[in-house]
């Protein structure tokens, strides 16, 4: 079987790895234009450019598959991408974390095939996996689906499911999720190739979207409950990183644990800060220990080695 793969990062990296090493010849790879990172702003190429490079797959990085694009030279690259797509010899397409929309005019070319991070219809969009640790669900998963024009609705064609851990963090769970989609992934194309598989439509009911994150919301507020703060804190790691401003100065915060017990101290006030207990800060609902954290230039720290050059005794977080 001949695969298209469309992705970015390397949730969709790992994927490209799973199907490039089962043996599926892939006579092309489409992935972002390559983007300013690092201190100097350097372009660098995505995760999945760098593995085709470095095992001789064709890349092609357009702006846009739309060939409608208003901007003039979008469009110019859709038509010559949609020429390419045309012209490869292929039987199926699989998308991981593209980050581009793929107009109808594509999936009208050849099957298209989607992992996606949750369990559909649930977290629908850009971010499943921060959404799910952040509304504490219990379980998430990864869907293979077929692609339609609609934003991850299509019929499903394989499910499976892992539980959410306390102490998951975005992080944890990306790693987790890439895996299993990977492994899902040649597993569909195996049946395909058999002509065995099934796709199911998804569910009516249950439907939610997980919307793209902005780093605004990575202000936390103390005058919510701990175990609310907790998964925000485990959500937004590693991205855009959860943080408060104590006495003038932005902290972010990369672990914490929910203890019970009430507190009759304003949100964000510290109430300990010292080897014995660690950081313990008020919240509108219960405390949490604060395990982790990072203040500007430093890097991140335990709270035992954190205090020692950042006192915390008496502040309040804000």
């Amino acid at each position: 079987m001949k695969v298209i793969f469309a992705g970015t990062p390397e949730f969709a990296a790992v994927a490209l790895q799973a199907l490039h090493e089962a043996g599926f010849e892939i006579p092309l790879v489409l992935t972002q234009p390559d983007r300013p990172a690092g201190r100097g702003l350097q372009l660098q190429p995505s995760a999945v450019k760098q593995y085709a490079l470095k095992h001789g797959l064709p890349v092609a990085q357009p702006l846009s598959l739309r060939m409608d694009a208003k901007d003039p030279q979008r469009a110019a690259e859709a038509r010559e991408a949609h020429e390419r797509l045309l012209a490869t010899d292929y039987d199926v397409m699989v998308v991981a974390a593209y980050g581009l929309i793929l107009p109808r005019s594509t999936l009208d070319i050849k099957p298209c095939i989607n992992i996606h991070g949750s369990v559909l219809p649930r977290w629908r969009g850009a971010a499943p996996i921060h959404r799910a640790i952040e509304a504490g669900d219990a379980e998430t998963g990864v869907t293979i689906m077929q692609m339609e024009e609609g934003l991850d609705t299509g019929p499903m064609l394989l499910i499976e499911r892992t539980p959410i851990g306390p102490q998951d963090t975005t992080a944890i769970l990306h790693d987790r999720l890439a895996a299993m989609g990977a492994r899902m992934c040649v597993k569909v194309l195996h049946k395909m190739e058999q002509g065995v598989f099934e796709a199911v439509p998804q569910p009516e009911n249950g439907v939610t979207y997980a919307a793209k994150i902005a780093k605004e919301e990575a202000v936390l507020d103390f005058t919510q409950s701990a175990r609310e703060i907790s998964r925000k804190i485990r959500a937004f790691n590693p991205f855009p990183g959860a943080h408060a401003d104590v006495n003038g100065t932005i902290v972010k915060l990369w672990g914490a644990e929910v203890l019970d017990g009430a507190s009759s101290a304003d949100p964000g006030q510290v109430l300990a800060a010292d080897a014995h207990h660690g950081i313990v800060v008020a919240c509108g609902g219960g405390s949490l220990r604060l395990t982790e954290l990072q203040k500007p230039g430093g890097k991140r720290l335990p709270a035992s080695e954190f205090i020692k050059g950042f006192p915390l005794d008496g502040q309040r977080f804000k």
